[in-house]
C-alpha cells in the first residue's frame, strides 16, 4: 500500500523542514501552500516534498479538497507542519493501512502549549481523523470546523501526533486569531442575540471557568492557566467582532461620517 502525506501550510519556514523530516517513510509528500509571504514553498520543495501553491483566500476545507485531488496513493496521511510523526505512530500507520475492513483512521495529539504537554483543560481529549484510503473519501466541508465526508469504517491509532502549538505568546493569539473572522459572520448569518457588555464580558469569564475549573486546566500549572487565559481571549476576539458586524452604523460608515466632518470644516475655513 502507497501513502501521500499533505500538509496544509502558511508561512511556516521556521517547523516545515522538521516536519517533512518525519515523513520521509511516505511514498509521496504534498505541501499545499496558503499564500505564504516567507520561504515555506523552497524549503518544501528543496526537502523533495510537491509544492501547489493557493494564493486565494480559502477555507481549510478547501485546502485539504486540494490536496485530495492531488494524490497519487491508496492512502493519504494529512499532517499540518507543526505536527509530528513519531517512528512509532509510522510503523502503526504502515501496519493499519493494510486491514482491509478500515478505510479512515483517527488519531490522538499530545498538544504542547507553551512547552508543556497539555493533559487536562479539553485537551487531552484532542482526536483528529487524519489517515484515509483515498478512493473512500469523497470531500472535505465545513467553514472553521471542517470535517471529512468519508465512506466505509472507521478506526483509532493508539501511538499519537505531537502537535507542536503555541509555541510563544504571540504564535497563540495569532492560531486564536486567525478564524475567529469566520466564526464571527458564522454567528452574524445565524442571528445570534444583539451583543452587549455584559454577555461579551460573560462569554470571556465562562470560557476561562471552562477550560480552567471544570475541565481541570490547573492541573497543568502554570502553562495551564495560560492557556485558559488564551482561550477565554479567543472567545473575545470571535464576539466583539459580532458586535462589530451587528452594530449600526458600521463602523467604515462612522469613520466615513467623521472623515466628511473635517473635511467639512476645512472647507468652511477656506471658504
Amino acid at each position: 500500500m502507497t501513502i501521500s502525506a499533505v500538509i496544509i501550510a502558511r508561512n511556516e519556514e521556521g517547523m516545515i523542514a522538521n516536519c517533512l523530516d518525519t515523513l520521509r517513510w511516505c511514498d509521496e509528500i504534498i505541501v499545499v501552500d496558503h499564500a505564504s509571504s516567507d520561504g515555506t514553498p523552497v524549503l518544501s520543495e528543496r526537502a523533495g516534498a510537491k509544492v501547489i501553491e493557493q494564493k486565494k483566500t480559502v477555507s481549510l476545507a478547501e485546502l485539504r479538497n486540494v490536496g485530495l485531488v492531488a494524490v497519487q496513493s491508496d492512502w493519504i496521511l494529512y499532517i499540518d507542519a507543526d505536527e509530528r510523526v513519531t517512528p512509532a505512530l509510522m510503523k502503526e500507520i504502515k501496519s493499519a493501512v493494510l486491514q482491509s475492513n478500515v478505510t479512515s483512521f483517527a488519531v490522538r495529539r499530545n498538544n504542547i502549549h507553551y512547552g508543556k504537554w497539555m493533559r487536562n483543560g479539553g485537551w487531552e481529549k484532542d482526536s483528529v481523523v487524519r489517515l484515509f484510503k483515498t478512493s473512500s473519501l469523497k470531500k472535505w466541508s465545513g467553514e472553521i470546523h471542517e470535517h471529512a465526508e468519508v465512506e466505509g469504517k472507521q478506526s483509532d491509532l493508539w501511538e499519537p501526533l505531537v502537535h507542536l502549538s503555541h509555541r510563544n505568546l504571540l504564535d497563540g493569539l495569532r492560531k486564536s486569531m486567525e478564524w475567529t473572522p469566520i466564526e464571527a459572520d458564522l454567528l452574524a448569518k445565524a442571528n445570534h442575540p444583539k451583543m452587549s457588555m455584559l454577555r461579551l464580558i460573560k462569554v470571556m469569564v465562562m470560557e476561562f471557568i471552562r477550560r480552567f475549573f471544570i475541565l481541570k486546566g490547573w492541573k497543568d500549572g502554570f502553562e495551564g492557566g495560560i492557556e485558559s487565559m488564551v482561550q477565554a481571549v479567543n472567545r473575545f476576539f470571535v464576539y466583539e467582532q459580532l458586535w462589530e458586524r451587528q452594530r449600526i452604523p458600521t463602523l467604515e460608515q462612522t469613520y466615513d461620517k467623521i472623515e466628511q466632518e473635517i473635511q467639512s470644516q476645512w472647507k468652511r475655513v477656506s471658504a
